[in-house]
């Protein structure tokens, strides 16, 4: 799937205008295809007339207040992956965040809206329960220990929003 990036601003002025029209940052990370798409700071988006700022896309997962937009291509678990470039090269913060003892587990302090477009995944829950996601089913994950696993012969396609929070 060609993922095309639209960002619009206003000008001093105040008119809206397409200040980015493109491909946003694509990359590999574990045998997963990333697409990430748009970020914002730490501690709160702002919006104001003018010049916008990049993207703020790394770390992968945003402290307090700070968001992520990315597209996850899951490639099925019995291809495995032949992907020789390193993780925290291509996706800063990313890899760090999972369990060596638990292939695929991992927890981080945010609320993410994951929404399926393509294919079928399992989520999996410390306790072992799953629930199958499939297009259509959108996951509110808010800060538990889980994994993503794709049993399925197809790649499955997941929209991520990612915003940062603080554990307490």
């Amino acid at each position: 799937m060609d993922i095309k990036r639209i960002v619009t601003a206003r000008t001093e002025g105040g008119t809206s205008v397409f200040a980015d029209l493109g491909e946003p940052r694509r990359a590999t990370a574990g045998g997963m295809d990333i697409v990430n798409v748009w970020g914002t700071p730490d501690g709160g988006a702002q919006v104001a007339a003018g010049n916008i700022d990049d993207p703020v896309l790394f770390p992968f997962f945003p402290g307090p207040g700070g968001t992520r937009l990315c597209v996850v291509h899951f490639p099925p678990q019995s291809e495995g992956h032949d992907d020789d470039t390193d993780p925290e090269e291509t996706q800063p913060g990313l890899i760090g965040v999972f369990e060596q003892d638990s292939p695929g587990m991992h927890t981080t302090d945010s609320v993410d809206y994951g929404i399926c477009l393509s294919g079928e995944i399992i989520l999996e829950l410390d306790d072992g329960r799953e629930e199958l996601v499939t297009p259509g089913t959108i996951v509110v994950q808010r800060g538990t220990r889980h994994a993503w696993r794709n049993r399925s012969n197809e790649v499955c396609t997941m929209v991520y929003a990612l915003i940062g929070a603080e554990r307490i």
